[in-house]
């Protein structure tokens, strides 16, 4: 992932105003989500600046249990910078992320430094 295409996703904003489906789930899950101080350690133990990727489709269940924890764990940290992308709109994103290097499973949330190196990575946990 390079900082030229990293930029070129969403913001969170951005991604809720465009969303069709599940927005009202998504923004209830928001709203109720609850980080817990090891979290806050965990981010704040990765790198003194975080830039966050997130691939994910509005229509997912799954991203709903996922993405909107990761939005509120980040929620108003000038070191943290989120981009998220549409797996279907993204395939050259989507590709370099694939569960068991075939599935387009999602959600995928990678975690970079400030020079875009790789520090973590979560893909959706489910078989597939």
């Amino acid at each position: 992932m390079t900082r030229e295409r990293f930029a070129e996703g969403m913001t969170p904003q951005q991604y809720v105003d465009q969303m069709s489906v599940n927005r009202e789930p998504f923004l209830r899950a928001l709203a109720l989500a609850r980080i817990e101080p090891r979290e806050v350690a965990w981010l704040e133990g990765l790198a003194p600046r975080v830039n966050v990727l997130v691939i994910t489709e509005d229509w997912c269940g799954t991203s709903i249990a996922y993405v909107p924890p990761l939005l509120k764990l980040v929620e108003g940290r000038p070191d943290v910078e989120v981009r998220i992308f549409l797996r279907d709109e993204s395939p050259d994103v989507m590709d370099q992320y694939l569960k068991r290097g075939v599935y387009r499973s999602i959600p995928v949330i990678v975690f970079f430094d400030a020079h875009m190196q790789e520090l973590a990575r979560f893909i959706e946990a489910r078989a597939g």
